[in-house]
């Protein structure tokens, strides 16, 4: 079983780039689809999370309130290193019982671990190969806008706490350029997947 990490910035096309990969016949785990199960009333990190954070992050229904969270966390950096640390563990928990289950169903699979802060958190390394996706810095604003209906000030603030992607462009084995047509992103995820297959083989 090949495990691949895939990350990239704000609006630079990885959840794009993971749908066509699970299209063409890989495993895919989104770290952050795992990070909102671990967040609910019945998951794992709920209760930590609320006494950490307080009564004021939970809604009427009970749940947690993601804007109501986000906005705490993203106006301050040591206020996300604490949900971070409260997140993660019960995360990667959640994916390596993923990864057994899948190893045990189909050894010869390419599984692709999607997450937005993989390099930052070190969590890279435990893959074997690691994809990036990237496009100009305007685009990824001009994306972000169109997708959340935000204004360019949040856009520019976002990305100006996010690693750049020419350094996480470093640390990749794979690079896909989504600045282009979706037709040209996809043409590259074909190659990116063909040659996963080979080093899965």
């Amino acid at each position: 079983m090949l495990k691949a990490g895939l990350t990239g910035g704000l609006a630079s096309g990885k959840t794009f780039v993971a749908a066509e990969l699970e299209k063409l016949g890989c495993h895919t785990i989104s770290a952050d689809r795992l990070g909102h199960e671990v967040l609910m009333r019945d998951g794992e990190a709920y209760d930590e999370v609320v006494r950490e954070f307080g009564s004021a992050i939970v809604g009427s229904n009970g749940e947690i309130g993601r804007k109501a969270l986000g906005g705490i966390v993203f106006a301050d950096p040591e206020r996300l290193k604490v949900l971070n640390a409260l997140v993660h563990p019960h995360v990667f928990r959640r994916q390596e019982k993923l990864l057994e289950q899948i190893r045990e169903r189909d050894p010869g699979a390419v599984v692709v671990s999607e997450a937005a802060i993989m390099i930052e958190s070190g969590s890279y390394k435990r893959y074997d190969c690691l994809i990036v996706t990237v496009c100009p810095h305007e685009l990824q604003i001009d994306r972000y806008r169109e997708r959340e209906g935000a204004s360019e000030a949040d856009a520019r603030a976002r990305l100006a706490r996010q690693m750049p992607l020419e350094e996480k462009r470093k640390y990749a084995d794979y690079v896909i350029d989504t600045s282009g047509t979706k037709a040209e992103t996809v043409r590259q995820v074909a190659e990116l997947y063909r040659r996963l297959k080979q080093e899965a083989a």
